[in-house]
């Protein structure tokens, strides 16, 4: 006996379509990519081909004609008054720069080790962390004009306390003095940074495993020894990093010295970033020396950043080769 065919066939299960959220990450990106586009993109090649042309004056930013490397070697003339006054301004952001930089690496070294030390065991470390870290968070406008307030002529607290502890006996102009000028700019410069190195430090000693530091306990190290032979060594990408952004962020130095001192006395706390400013945007409006002078600045940086991953690198391999 047959059985009877199936009428009725089951119905084909639906399938649930699923919501795609891929889109959405691109709309969330997109600000970004616009605003970068837009603001900085868009300026480094009009900035690049403005190097490049007698672009003098607002008439001329748009209508302009293309001179090729004219303007680059008044840079490299030593008759030319560009020539002098853009490699002293070089000159005076090198000097601030070290004289900032330096102390700032070595803090930020102590400091991180202490923090990170489990000999030690600091009490408070997220209040102390924080006071000094804050200065980072401050604008550079309000640090300038507390500290032109603190060192100002005749009467402020700087020399008011000084006086008072007989160590002048009338009120020093502090910002006509070449040494007191750029040493108050480099102190606000490490002020302003130190902590905010300390905290790259203080990540890249704890991403460092533990059990090397109870290894070289073991075997006897002191604290200093473990910092000199297992902690600097392996945090040298972590060094090289603030040492290139800390040459970046001192070579286009600007809002400092432009907010304190405009560059006296004499023209000695003058940076590249404030002659590419005074040749831009005040008095005749050279926009394509100030241009030229960026692209000299762009080109030093790169070459001094490569050189420094380079030395950073080589010792690497010769550890290694040991």
């Amino acid at each position: 006996m047959q059985k009877a065919p199936a009428t009725a066939q089951a119905s084909p299960k639906k399938k649930r379509k699923g919501v795609s959220y891929d889109h959405y990450g691109y709309l969330f990106v997109a600000p970004f990519f616009i605003v970068f586009l837009v603001f900085q993109l868009y300026p480094i090649f009009f900035t690049f081909r403005t190097a490049f042309t007698d672009a003098i004056g607002w008439e001329k930013i748009l209508d302009n004609n293309l001179i090729g490397w004219d303007n680059f070697k008044l840079f490299f003339d030593p008759s030319s008054n560009l020539f002098v006054s853009y490699w002293r301004a070089f000159g005076n952001t090198i000097v601030i720069w070290l004289f900032n930089f330096v102390p700032q690496i070595s803090m930020a070294l102590i400091l991180a080790s202490w923090f990170t030390s489990g000999q030690m065991r600091l009490r408070g470390q997220g209040a102390f962390k924080m006071l000094i870290f804050m200065p980072n968070i401050i604008t550079a406008t309000t640090i300038a004009i507390l500290f032109f307030s603190l060192f100002s002529y005749p009467i402020a607290p700087v020399n008011t306390l000084l006086q008072q502890f007989g160590l002048l006996n009338l009120p020093f102009e502090f910002f006509r003095s070449t040494a007191a000028s750029r040493g108050i700019i480099s102190f606000i410069q490490w002020w302003m940074w130190y902590g905010n190195t300390m905290i790259i430090m203080i990540a890249g000693i704890m991403g460092i495993n533990p059990a090397l530091f109870e290894a070289g306990l073991v075997d006897g190290c002191s604290s200093r020894q473990i910092f000199w032979k297992i902690t600097l060594p392996l945090i040298k990408p972590i060094l090289l990093y603030n040492l290139v952004t800390s040459l970046v962020g001192g070579l286009t130095m600007f809002d400092i010295p432009q907010l304190m001192t405009q560059g006296n006395p004499n023209n000695t706390t003058d940076t590249v970033a404030r002659f590419i400013y005074s040749q831009g945007f005040t008095g005749s409006h050279n926009f394509n020396y100030a241009s030229a002078a960026s692209i000299i600045l762009f080109g030093i940086i790169v070459v001094c950043s490569f050189l420094l991953s380079q030395a950073m690198k080589d010792r690497d391999k010769g550890a290694k080769k040991k």
